[in-house]
């Protein structure tokens, strides 16, 4: 138990300088303020659209459900690609080699991605606070709700990252197997736009993915009440959102850590020499 303790200590510290490094890596710097730059030009040019049978303006309504988007697709793909490279250039055999390795392996990616999502937060909330009208939670729960949203929506979606990262043949194969699931269902679950405004069918595929439920619980806490009557049923379903999330993040945890394991065994110095030499190939 002090040694699992002690690795679980060591993976947090672990992520946390990989996060303190990332802050001051000019690439990621370009990422943050890219992803943010193209949110807040896209709320821009609609600043005057109202929400068809509501009296909100878009950027009211789709700045909350786009920040749970963001949640949703960081700590999918980021830890996807992480676990993928760092399978490739043998970061997760010298691992397997340390005690408890795995484990401080898997706390280090929970901090550095948990963290992560922090600036993309900012960068965005931010800027919107200062040119856009009436997109803030107006009152204290409005803000304890963002906590725990994006606590439960982080330990949902976690897992999901981790056994895509776990599953794909190789980097490349990332973007198919996680950034394009993401985006097609960040296109179904009312990110954009109301989901009502889909059909029926699509409206049940987007509420079995912890996506649609971060953004309902986004929305619940910034928008007023008033504004609920454009959801699913009415309300904001708080209950069915903490339900929800719980559920992913229960199933995760117990999926991702066997997935991991079974891809750990599989691999070898072998293995890693050939990921690299395909990895080459695919860069010539």
């Amino acid at each position: 138990m002090n040694r699992t303790r002690y690795a679980v200590g060591v993976g947090l510290r672990r992520g946390r300088t990989e996060f303190v490094n990332s802050l001051r890596s000019p690439q990621d710097q370009g990422f943050y303020l890219f992803m943010a730059t193209g949110i807040l030009v896209y709320l821009w040019l609609n600043r005057s659209t109202e929400v068809q049978g509501t009296d909100l303006l878009l950027p009211t309504f789709a700045l909350p459900s786009i920040l749970g988007g963001v949640i949703a697709f960081g700590i999918v793909v980021g830890p996807a690609y992480s676990l993928a490279m760092e399978r490739e250039d043998g970061t997760l055999l010298r691992m397997l080699a340390v005690p408890r390795g795995m484990v401080s392996y898997v706390a280090g990616q929970v901090a550095y991605h948990s963290l992560s999502a922090l600036p993309s937060l900012l960068t965005i909330l931010v800027p919107a606070a200062l040119l856009l009208d009436d997109v803030m939670p107006s009152q204290a729960s409005g803000w304890l709700t963002i906590v725990w949203v994006l606590l439960l929506g982080t330990l949902a979606t976690l897992p999901i990252g981790i056994v895509v990262g776990s599953l794909v043949p190789n980097v490349q194969k990332v973007s198919t197997w996680g950034m394009l699931p993401i985006l097609g269902l960040a296109a179904i679950s009312g990110i954009f736009f109301p989901i009502h405004q889909l059909w029926g069918w699509l409206q049940g595929v987007a509420q079995v993915f912890p996506m649609y439920w971060l953004g309902l619980g986004m929305r619940s806490a910034f928008l007023p009440d008033s504004a609920a009557a454009t959801e699913i049923g009415g309300s904001w379903r708080t209950g069915q959102t903490v339900a929800v999330l719980v559920a992913w993040a229960v199933a995760g945890t117990l999926v991702a850590p066997v997935v991991l394991r079974r891809m750990a065994q599989r691999q070898s110095g072998a293995a890693v020499a050939t990921a690299r030499e395909a990895a080459a190939q695919w860069v010539r």
